[in-house]
């Protein structure tokens, strides 16, 4: 397996564009919504967490195989947690 070298050009870049989306985060907060508050700070937390993982955790130079066992596994205990939690929440409204 090659090493792959990313420069430091696209570092920055990458970081310049997290502090940008951190600061539109932090306005939007102050910016009535009303529903769609959660929904645009999700949003970006989640484009955040893309640019993180692919550049950052070199995810978009692995193997595809990895890419979708890792993606895979992720989903399946993310739905395991939300089943679970869904469990005791009927749980509680019913007891």
């Amino acid at each position: 397996m090659s090493a792959h070298v990313i420069s430091t050009k696209l570092y920055v870049t990458i970081w310049i564009a997290l502090m940008c989306l951190t600061v539109i985060t932090a306005g939007v907060a102050f910016i009535d919504l009303g529903p769609f508050n959660t929904i645009v700070a999700l949003s970006i937390a989640t484009f955040k967490a893309v640019l993180v993982v692919l550049i950052f955790m070199h995810v978009k130079y692995t193997s595809e195989r990895l890419t979708k066992t890792v993606v895979i596994s992720a989903i399946f205990f993310l739905f395991l947690l939300l089943g679970l939690s869904m469990a005791d929440y009927t749980t509680r409204l019913l007891g």
